[in-house]
């Protein structure tokens, strides 16, 4: 039995064009991690409803996090009540120092800077108006993160025209071990 894969969008939600929309509409397997709002996210309510999503989906899920998911997964890590995971895939780490970040988002800035306790990629732009690559090199280090570094490809979403984009589902691919 292969794992599930939770979508786990930023703010916003991911539109139709989205590659985790993509995705999540190419098969079975994929479950997307629902929000009460996504225009005004607040990180507990966000970190509540992901271990929802976890817990329903079981120990073997992996998680393919995109922007503020990215923060919402590193804040629910931290929490005691975590259950397990298997893996995660962590698209557009946004910084939330950083000028381009959503004041709409609430209690997201203080991001724990600590191993996630289950393998983890994540994924960085040369070129994304929300994190540069800097910020999210200290992320992957201080999560004990692979880094992958996709070139300017703005913030790796839908206005990026990656369509489909396979490189993404090789990095999803290789967490799973398939």
């Amino acid at each position: 039995m292969s794992s599930p894969i939770l979508i786990f969008p930023g703010i916003g939600n991911s539109g139709p064009e989205h590659w985790q929309t993509r995705w999540e509409n190419s098969g079975p397997g994929f479950v997307r991690v629902a929000q009460r709002d996504w225009e005004q996210p607040v990180c507990a309510e966000w970190v509540a409803a992901f271990e929802q999503a976890v817990g329903r989906a079981g120990p073997r899920a992996v998680v393919v996090a995109h922007s503020l998911a990215c923060l919402a997964v590193a804040h629910w890590a931290a929490t005691p009540q975590a259950s397990p995971l298997a893996a995660a895939l962590l698209v557009a780490v946004p910084d939330p120092a950083g000028d381009a970040f959503p004041a709409a988002a609430t209690g997201f800035a203080a991001v724990p800077r600590w191993p996630l306790p289950f393998p983890s990629i994540v994924v960085a732009s040369d070129d994304d108006p929300y994190g540069s690559p800097q910020h999210a090199a200290a992320m992957a280090r201080a999560w004990g993160s692979r880094l992958v570094n996709v070139g300017a490809c703005g913030h790796i979403n839908a206005a990026s025209g990656l369509g489909d984009w396979p490189a993404g589902r090789a990095l999803l691919q290789s967490l799973r071990g398939n």
